[in-house]
């Protein structure tokens, strides 16, 4: 089952008078939807469009996955374990809440950032924070505390990769537009910057960019009852 959900669908956040804009997949803060909580172990997929300058002040997190995708400009990274890192394009970022951490994060460049951030619920609750970055993702990420991985796809046009057959699959479009079907002639959707599909039992499905496009494809195991 495919269900794709429209970048306009998407619940508006952030404080722009601040140079903060947001826009989130899930239900978020004051935006609360009860329907539509998370998806496998995923439970926030969030646009974040920050002015130079502009930025979250220290705050705290626990039982939380965070995983960043800086598509534009430089996010820089600072949290209560002594870890502080500038996260350009390419890069993938990781915080594992575990028990608790606090950290911050702000655009102290002179160009507009804008990221992607992603939440997913760990299996197990408690341990030790944890900090990690990859410069210049070339493979799989895998967060094996959500039973997850992450992959970024760069599919040129009419360039076609086939998706993992896998229990669960969420696409998200970072930029360009690509078709997802399962190769049946005059199937499947166009899905364009912003865009999402959450996949359940995915088989045989391929990916093909209409443009060149940005993917973030992310596997996941089912969440345990």
């Amino acid at each position: 089952m495919i269900e794709v959900r429209r970048a306009d669908e998407r619940h508006r956040g952030g404080d722009p008078e601040a140079g903060i804009e947001s826009r989130h997949a899930f239900s978020f803060g004051p935006h609360y939807d009860p329907d539509n909580l998370r998806f496998g172990a995923l439970i926030a997929c969030n646009e974040e469009r920050l002015a130079p300058g502009a930025g979250f002040a220290e705050h705290p997190h626990s039982h939380t996955e965070i995983v960043t995708w800086v598509t534009e400009g430089e996010l820089t990274h600072r949290d209560s374990t002594g870890h502080a890192s500038v996260i350009r394009p390419g890069d993938v970022q990781h915080l594992s809440a575990a028990a608790g951490v606090r950290h911050s994060e702000r655009n102290e460049g002179a160009e507009p950032l804008t990221f992607v951030q992603m939440w997913l619920a760990p299996r197990e609750s408690g341990g030790e924070p944890s900090y990690a970055v990859v410069r210049d993702l070339a493979g799989p990420y895998a967060v094996p505390g959500a039973g997850a991985s992450l992959r970024v796809l760069c599919p040129a046009a009419a360039e076609r990769t086939a998706l993992p057959d896998a229990p669960l699959l969420y696409v998200h479009v970072v930029r360009g537009e690509v078709r997802l079907a399962d190769g049946t002639p005059g199937s499947g959707d166009t899905l364009g910057p912003g865009d999402s599909a959450r996949i359940t039992g995915a088989r045989d499905l391929e990916l093909t960019g209409v443009t060149a496009a940005e993917v973030l494809l992310w596997r996941m195991e089912p969440v345990s009852a």
